[in-house]
């Protein structure tokens, strides 16, 4: 490895070749030393590897020893913190603001407080621009599935304005743990194998493929929760530029949707004046009627419609307490039963903590269908929009009048507003009773999924408050049967 600074031709000039165009740690040594040896930005030159080489070929010279007694580099986290988004930049010019930049924070600690100056301003346009690239490669990355054998392998093709891709590598790595899967960009390439990430040379767009089998369910899906009525072209395209575009299997779609939108707003707008009819007078009919509405995109997708299911008839076992989730997940969309993952597992043991029997409960969802999105074999969940859950609040109110409970108790937000109709804050609504037009008693808590989220501290938190909202729950439910 060369030595990184260089006799430049000018006098007491220096030349600084970068080892790689994003390695902020490595910019931070040679800008310390350089401060405390007295060198100025003017006669400090910067060599980004992206960009250009051995820009000023020559002798060799070593930055004289730092000086015994150099004040220490003085850097505020503020910074800091800009300089590493700024570092990941395509401008070859990053290196020198920010040595310039830091030279000057030596005689004004404050300097990055003067929103005027122009190299500060400098600085803020290239951290947000990274920052910016950073959120398109999230949002924007879509794999296709190769067979390798046995192996499923997912490969995608990306395109990254600036030098993101290490990072971003964390995000992905989180985000599809038990996948296997390649990055492939021009800048270099990330390659995870499910327990060891490697970076890898530069690609190009005929390294990957171009398309896969699972995309047509993707286009499916994507159809389905196009909303017309919502549809702002110039917003989409600033949040989705067309030069994401050729990487994303549903923008082929776009054309279409958008020339077919004042159509389907039509179509809409009068759905949303037809008379869902009259409510079934059985939990059979409801349970047959759910299992063939379309009335909302989430109906059109691969899943079952999931009935509640539970005793109705005080005189063989019923408490008076009916439970109400949000959606059904994927194992009760497998399963045609409500509460049966995770999540109903750990209702469950909270229920039988505080005393309550679950088969003496009348359980359901405020949506009947499970919401997801498809990545690869997993069906990941989504949640239902304000619409889709004031769609299905006409099957769990028909439910709530042949149940008649006494008391409701909603759990997540989702819950709550297919019973009140409106949203509200599980922080301010739970702990107390919110009368129903009927004459019973809304009670709202968290979700149990919520809980599955959390660990340590939180989680004990949470779990307690639930606990707590479950004895609650209880004691008032006896109050209102013994009346």
């Amino acid at each position: 490895m060369s030595a990184p600074f260089r006799d430049m031709r000018l006098p007491g000039a220096f030349c600084v070749t970068m080892l790689e165009p994003d390695d902020f740690e490595f910019w931070r040594d040679q800008a310390r030393a350089m401060v405390q040896c007295d060198v100025p930005p003017d006669r400090v030159a910067w060599s980004d590897p992206s960009v250009a080489r051995d820009l000023f070929a020559g002798g060799r010279r070593r930055l004289p020893a730092i000086p015994p007694g150099a004040r220490p580099v003085r850097a505020s986290r503020a910074f800091v913190q800009l300089a590493k988004s700024a570092i990941c930049h395509s401008d070859a010019a990053r290196f020198s603001l920010l040595y310039r930049l830091l030279w000057r924070l030596q005689a004004n600690p404050r300097l990055l407080e003067d929103g005027a100056d122009a190299d500060v301003r400098r600085l803020e346009d290239l951290a947000k621009a990274v920052r910016r690239d950073i959120h398109k490669m999230r949002a924007f990355v879509r794999f296709r599935l190769v067979e390798e054998g046995d192996e499923e392998h997912y490969v995608a093709w990306f395109e990254p304005e600036h030098h993101i891709l290490r990072a971003n590598a964390g995000f992905f790595v989180r985000r599809f743990a038990n996948m296997r899967w390649s990055i492939l960009t021009p800048k270099g390439s990330l390659h995870w194998d499910g327990d060891r990430l490697e970076e890898g040379p530069p690609a190009q767009r005929s390294d990957a493929p171009a398309g896969d089998p699972t995309e047509d369910l993707w286009r499916k899906y994507y159809a389905s929760i196009f909303n017309p009525a919502r549809l702002k072209i110039g917003a989409m395209l600033k949040e989705m530029p067309r030069k994401y575009w050729k990487n994303m299997p549903e923008a082929a779609l776009i054309p279409e949707l958008v020339a077919g939108a004042q159509a389907r707003e039509s179509q809409m707008v009068a759905a949303g004046t037809l008379d869902m009819g009259e409510r079934p007078s059985s939990l059979e009919a409801i349970d047959k009627a759910i299992h063939a509405c379309r009335m909302c995109p989430i109906g059109l997708l691969d899943n079952h419609a999931v009935m509640g299911e539970g005793p109705q008839d005080y005189a063989k076992g019923f408490s008076g307490l009916m439970i109400v989730g949000e959606q059904p997940g994927d194992q009760e969309d497998l399963a045609g039963r409500p509460f049966v993952g995770p999540a109903g597992q750990l209702l469950d043991r909270h229920l039988e903590r505080v005393g309550i029997d679950r088969r003496s409960a009348y359980v359901t969802n405020a949506v009947k269908h499970f919401k997801f999105v498809q990545r690869g074999k997993r069906r990941l969940h989504q949640s239902p929009t304000s619409k889709e859950i004031d769609i299905c609040r006409f099957w769990v109110e028909g439910e709530r009048a042949l149940v008649q409970p006494k008391l409701v108790l909603a759990m997540g937000a989702s819950a709550a507003r297919g019973m009140l109709g409106k949203t509200v804050s599980i922080s301010r609504a739970r702990g107390v009773p919110h009368a129903l037009e009927d004459g019973s008693e809304l009670w709202v808590t968290a979700h149990p999924s919520y809980l599955l989220r959390l660990d340590g501290p939180a989680r004990d938190e949470q779990s307690r408050l639930f606990d707590a909202d479950l004895l609650a729950v209880k004691e008032r439910l006896a109050q209102l049967v013994q009346a």
